[in-house]
């Protein structure tokens, strides 16, 4: 797999852990978060995926020094070509979390520390979110005068009621940990770092214990049905397990059950 500067992939069974590595994101990070989770779906082998950090908090979002340093003449020219090539450049950032969104196997993110802005957009891109008793989240954007852009305005609303987020967003104001975990945000929280990524981890070696296929057709499903109606869900299922009901991975379900021993998954 590729070598990243910005990010590190550990692998420990059927289990895959994505480390950020520095406390902002520099526009370096966007081009390898990316490149990582296309990576990943086209891993047979992987069952479930863990994102954290190893900086002082999780994210700060966007690095902006860097940002501008890069990609100045794009942030701040007026010219139509300009405009196009700012308009390129969301679309490309805005490609990094995507893939997050898209990878077909579960993906888990563990906060400590501070989640604001970019780290928003990541999270929401995550299937499954939790922190620390003492991590912070914000959609800083706002106060900077900048229209959050790379997926928050979009998938906070379905992971969250929509009025807690219109209030995050039009106040950008920090909520704590517990608040999080009251409006949705968190699936749970843990006392401190060690404490969270030991549950995290246990949560993705549930999921990891089941038949990958399964587990992907079941993620597939749910995003396909997220924006759609339960009719149009209902006949995209029915579809999906005409075709791919029939697998090794139920017959060894089966069998385990009848032979009361843990079954043994292959992903076939």
């Amino acid at each position: 797999m590729t070598e990243f500067t910005t990010i590190r992939i550990d692998h420990k069974n059927h289990l895959a852990e994505v480390v950020l590595l520095e406390k902002t994101m520099r526009p370096v990070f966007f081009n390898e978060i990316g490149a990582a989770f296309e990576a990943l779906t086209a891993r047979d082998d992987v069952r479930a995926v863990v994102v954290h950090s190893e900086a002082k908090s999780f994210t700060y979002g966007l690095d902006l020094p860097a940002a501008f340093q890069e990609m100045g003449e794009v942030f701040s020219g007026g010219t139509a070509k300009t405009r196009t090539q700012l308009l390129t450049t969301i679309r490309n950032l805005q490609r990094a979390f995507t893939a997050i969104e898209l990878c077909p196997i579960p993906v888990l993110a563990a906060v400590h520390g501070h989640c604001i802005g970019g780290g928003i957009d990541l999270i929401t891109a995550c299937d499954m979110r939790y922190g620390t008793t003492d991590s912070t989240y914000s959609v800083r954007e706002t106060k900077i005068a900048i229209v959050a852009d790379l997926g928050t305005l979009q998938r906070l609303p379905k992971v969250i009621a929509p009025g807690h987020a219109r209030e995050l967003v039009f106040t950008g104001k920090d909520i704590s940990a517990d608040r999080a975990r009251d409006i949705g945000l968190l699936n749970d929280v843990a006392t401190d770092k060690a404490k969270l990524l030991e549950h995290v981890r246990g949560v993705a070696s549930e999921i990891a214990a089941n038949p990958p296929l399964t587990v992907r057709g079941t993620k597939e499903v749910m995003r396909y049905g997220q924006d759609r109606s339960t009719a149009d869900g209902l006949e995209y299922v029915a579809a999906w397990n005409a075709a791919f009901l029939a697998s090794e991975d139920l017959g060894e379900a089966i069998n385990a059950f009848m032979a009361k021993r843990p079954p043994v998954y292959k992903g076939s």
